[in-house]
C-alpha cells in the first residue's frame, strides 16, 4: 500500500511539473498553436518511446542481468561439482554395469559444439541407466552424502540457486536419496522392495546430475577453456582418467 501511494504521488508530481513547464512556455512565447502542435508531436512519439523503453531496452537489460546472474550461479555450481558432484557421478556410475553406451556417447565431448551438448542432453532421457544395487556400495554412498550434508545445506541457503530450477531439483533429489539411505539400518541386507525403491531414487539423482554436469561442461568449454581442460581430464565416466598430462 505504501509503495502504491508513493507511485501515485510521483505520478501527480510529474503531471504538475509538466503543467508548470507548459505554463512557462505560454507565458514566454504566447503561442498556443505551437504548444498544441508540439503536444501532438510528442503524444504521437509516445507509443514508440514506450516500445523502446519498456520492451526493447528493458529486455536487453533483463538479458544482461540474467547472464550476469547465471555466471555467478555457475561459480556456485562449479564449487558443487568440485566438492560433491564429480565424486558422486563416479559412485553412481558403479551402480550401472551397462554404462558403455553412454561412455561411448561422450567420448568426443572435448571437441563438441554447443549444438552437440544440447543434442546429448536431449538424448539423455532415452538412455537406459539400469541401477543394480548389488553392483555398488550403498553404505559408502550413504557415508559420503552424510559427510557432505553441511555443504549441500549451505548451497540451499543461496536464494539465487532456487531460481535455477534444474539445479534445485538436483539438490532435492540428492537430499531425498540421503534421507532414504540414512533411514536404513543395514544397507547390505535390503529387502527387494527397498532395493527397487532406492534404485529409483539413485536413478533420479543420477540422470539429473549428468544433465547438470553436461550443462556445466558446456559452460566451461565456452567461457573457461583452462578449467574445462582439467574437468575433462578428470572425466568421472572414464575409469582411466587422470589429471596428469603425459
Amino acid at each position: 500500500m505504501k509503495f502504491l501511494s508513493w507511485k501515485i504521488f510521483l505520478g501527480l508530481g510529474l503531471i504538475a511539473l509538466s503543467v508548470l513547464l507548459y505554463s512557462i512556455n505560454y507565458l514566454i512565447f504566447r503561442d498556443t498553436n505551437y504548444m498544441f502542435r508540439l503536444f501532438l508531436a510528442q503524444l504521437g512519439f509516445l507509443p514508440i518511446s514506450v516500445l523502446l523503453v519498456t520492451i526493447i531496452i528493458n529486455q536487453l537489460l533483463s538479458q544482461r542481468a540474467r547472464a550476469a546472474k547465471l555466471r555467478k550461479l555457475n561459480m556456485v555450481i562449479g564449487a558443487f561439482f568440485s566438492e560433491v558432484g564429480t565424486d558422486l557421478l563416479g559412485m553412481f556410475s558403479s551402480y550401472v554395469p551397462k554404462l558403455a553406451a553412454f561412455r561411448d556417447e561422450i567420448k568426443g565431448l572435448g571437441s563438441w559444439s554447443d549444438r552437440d551438448f544440447v543434442a546429448c542432453q536431449q538424448r539423455l532421457r532415452h538412455f537406459d541407466f539400469e541401477i543394480v544395487m548389488a553392483a555398488g556400495d550403498p553404505e559408502t554412498l550413504c557415508y559420503f552424502l552424510l559427510s557432505k550434508r553441511g555443504f549441500l545445506l549451505r548451497l540451499l541457503e543461496n536464494p539465487n540457486l532456487l531460481e535455477h530450477d534444474t539445479f534445485a531439483n538436483l539438490l532435492l533429489a540428492v537430499f531425498h536419496l540421503t534421507e532414504e539411505l540414512a533411514h536404513r539400518r543395514d544397507l547390505h541386507h535390503l529387502t527387494p522392495g527397498d532395493r527397487e525403491h532406492l534404485a529409483g531414487d539413485i536413478e533420479r539423482a543420477y540422470v539429473s546430475l549428468i544433465s547438470e554436469w553436461l550443462a556445466y561442461m558446456r559452460h566451461l568449454k565456452k567461457n573457461y577453456p583452462y578449467l574445462f581442460s582439467l574437468a575433462w581430464r578428470t572425466n568421472p565416466f572414464d575409469p582411466e582418467a587422470s589429471a596428469i598430462i603425459e
